[in-house]
């Protein structure tokens, strides 16, 4: 029985936020969780989701756009939603078992318009902010 904690992160598409969430926690926290992502409405992964996460390191290729129905019969430590304000979003809600339900709001990049530099921008300022509160989530939970 691995003592790791499970936890699953959701947002709309299952495409860029939870995807990017699942990989920086497999890449960076593997040893301390086992990490899933799922969606509302379930599509593909981004491309440029695959590209902003290379840029450190981290290959997601085998990791793919999943239903938040796959997950409904197991348990979770943590789910986290990742979904922003915006109206727009259809942000998935867990009915199973989590000990423990968070969520974090970020801009969805796949929402992103203009030319293409600034688009992957977009991508990188929401990898390093999801990045970011994944640490200082850790850091709290080692406390």
């Amino acid at each position: 029985m691995s003592n790791k904690k499970r936890i699953l992160f959701l947002c709309t598409t299952n495409s860029c936020r939870s995807q990017m969430a699942e990989g920086l926690v497999r890449h960076f926290y593997g040893n301390k969780f086992d990490a899933f992502s799922a969606g509302a409405m379930p599509t593909h992964i981004h491309p440029l989701t695959k590209k902003v996460m290379r840029e450190l390191g981290i290959d997601i290729s085998k990791q793919q756009s999943k239903s938040i129905k796959e997950f409904f019969s197991l348990e979770f430590d943590y789910v986290v939603t990742l979904c922003g304000d915006d109206a727009k979003d259809i942000c998935p809600v867990f009915p199973g078992k989590a000990k423990q339900r968070l969520n974090w709001d970020f801009l969805d990049p796949a929402e992103a318009k203009g030319e293409k530099e600034e688009v992957i921008q977009v991508f990188r300022k929401v990898r390093d902010e999801i990045k970011t509160k994944i640490d200082e989530f850790v850091k709290q939970l080692n406390k």
